[in-house]
């Protein structure tokens, strides 16, 4: 052993533990385990699909909305879709993780994917589509052009150019209807691009943000009184 390895400071096996344990806490995310067809989610049924069981990432400008929000919004969905209908959540996996919690009338009667540039939503399988507005029409053939009875998007940044791609998608998605929610500066940009009309619903998130957040339609809906 050379005189440089006697000076490497060496941590007691109780230091140890507590990192360990500090870094377990600080993960994001779910754990992962590896199953017969890739990752899964090591929570429990129950967990897998509540909002936040995957946690936010301010670094790619993720921001949850409330349990209340996200299941007002899931019900203004599933009333949309109809029978049958399908839905897409553009960068907002919380409000489809509670059209899949099952706790929504009539949720089992529509079909959902959720369009997300995080990859830690690939533990939903075949419902998640990597999504980079970015390049707001390199989709899959699982998002097929005007195959969605109602498109849900959040932008993730309040940009006239990320709204104006993420415009490109949403049109390019939806049969017709559209519901959007981002900042209230956006109002102007958001009726040009997608003939939406602001809402008096006040969507709402886990954490206070400084912007204040605006839905818009482009149809008749509950969300308007």
């Amino acid at each position: 052993m050379s005189d440089s390895d006697d000076d490497v400071p060496r941590l007691s096996a109780h230091t140890l533990a507590a990192l360990q344990e500090f870094y377990k806490e600080s993960r994001t995310g779910p754990e992962l385990s590896r199953g017969p067809s890739g990752p899964e989610l090591s929570r429990g049924p129950s967990e897998t699909f509540s909002v936040g069981a995957v946690e936010e990432d301010w670094r790619l400008s993720q921001f949850w909305y409330s349990d209340e929000t996200a299941t007002r919004l899931a019900e203004e969905l599933v009333r949309e879709a109809g029978e049958g209908g399908r839905v897409a959540c553009v960068s907002a996996p919380s409000v489809y993780q509670k059209l899949k919690q099952g706790v929504v009338r009539g949720s089992d009667r529509v079909s959902a994917v959720v369009l997300e540039y995080d990859r830690r939503f690939a533990v939903y399988g075949q419902d998640f589509v990597f999504y980079d507005y970015n390049e707001p029409l390199a989709l899959p053939a699982a998002a097929a052009p005007r195959s969605f009875d109602v498109v849900l998007a959040d932008p993730p940044y309040l940009s006239e150019e990320c709204l104006s791609k993420v415009a490109q998608t949403v049109q390019y998605l939806s049969k017709g209807k559209v519901l959007l929610c981002s900042g209230a500066v956006m109002e102007g940009l958001a009726a040009a691009l997608l003939g939406v009309t602001k809402c008096s619903f006040l969507p709402k998130h886990n954490r206070n943000l400084s912007n204040q957040f605006r839905c818009f339609v482009n149809y008749p809906s509950l969300l308007l009184s």
